[in-house]
């Protein structure tokens, strides 16, 4: 199919994005790599009547590591550009983030999508929506208005809603500290598919390899990507780490959500995938 009449725009800077989405309102759609946006217009389930290109703004493609162990990621960098990024920029304490890269559709959509664009968009199962659920992220955006950051907590609101305001724009995305010990992991029908579930594990190991806590998110299940506390307190309770303390874990995540039945998947099939899902996190994140 092909998608309803619209008139392109170009920005040239972030200042001239924001301006022009002022200016045009409620009819005017950025797009960057274009490979959720495109594939909704074709659909006719997208019709903007404006679309602004922001894919050729200078400086919003960056990726690099503080001094601090921040990393921070522009919102024009791709996919592709993260899952082969140099140590220099992308070290082991941020491997999760690089390998979590190979699930996201097949290579050319890693080569074109953009970190910014999968996290506006805010698919439940985007793996950068999770990333950005389990390690606390910061996201800045920039619109008429100046900058603001807004922690990953309050950004997602629901089915493809956003904290973000009309006429604002995400330009960086900060991981705020190293997860040495994370691992994504997800299951859908055909490699390159959404995902039916995922499930993200970060653990807090002491130098002993002692188990003190640990985080745990799911995608897939609910409208956003969600914390699970309750699964997060197996981790905590003290138990070494090991297969009880994960098959634990793994049944607390399952027994706490109230996942949908659709045509990707019953609940109840959710739930099994969840505990498996949470039990292979699990042990990929204590191998690191």
């Amino acid at each position: 199919m092909k998608p309803a009449a619209f008139t392109y725009h170009r920005a040239r800077d972030v200042d001239g994005a924001t301006r022009l989405l002022a200016e045009l309102g409620d009819e005017a759609k950025l797009i960057a790599g274009g490979q959720s946006l495109v594939a909704m217009m074709n659909f006719r389930l997208a019709r903007p009547r404006h679309l602004i290109d922001i894919g050729g703004i200078d400086g919003l493609d960056h990726l690099r590591t503080d001094a601090g162990g921040a990393l921070r990621v522009g919102a024009l960098a791709t996919h592709h550009a993260v899952h082969t990024a140099p140590p220099d920029r992308l070290g082991p304490g941020h491997a999760v983030i690089r390998d979590a890269m190979r699930w996201i559709g097949h290579l050319p959509i890693r080569t074109r999508g953009t970190v910014g664009g999968s996290l506006a968009h805010a698919d439940a199962t985007a793996e950068w929506c999770l990333l950005a659920t389990l390690l606390d992220a910061e996201l800045t955006a920039r619109g008429p208005g100046g900058r603001r950051r807004i922690a990953a907590r309050d950004f997602f609101h629901g089915y493809y809603t956003t904290a973000l305001e009309p006429h604002e724009m995400l330009t960086e995305i900060t991981f705020p500290r190293p997860a040495p010990h994370a691992a994504l992991t997800e299951f859908a029908e055909r490699q390159g598919d959404f995902a039916t579930v995922s499930a993200a594990v970060s653990l807090d190991l002491a130098d002993d390899g002692a188990l003190r806590g640990g985080r745990v998110a799911l995608g897939g299940v609910d409208a956003l990507p969600v914390r699970v506390p309750e699964a997060e307190e197996a981790l905590g309770s003290g138990a070494p780490p090991g297969p009880e303390t994960f098959a634990r874990c793994a049944e607390a995540a399952a027994a706490a959500i109230d996942p949908p039945d659709d045509a990707n998947g019953s609940a109840h099939y959710r739930r099994t995938l969840t505990r498996t899902l949470v039990t292979r996190a699990c042990e990929e994140a204590m191998a690191r």
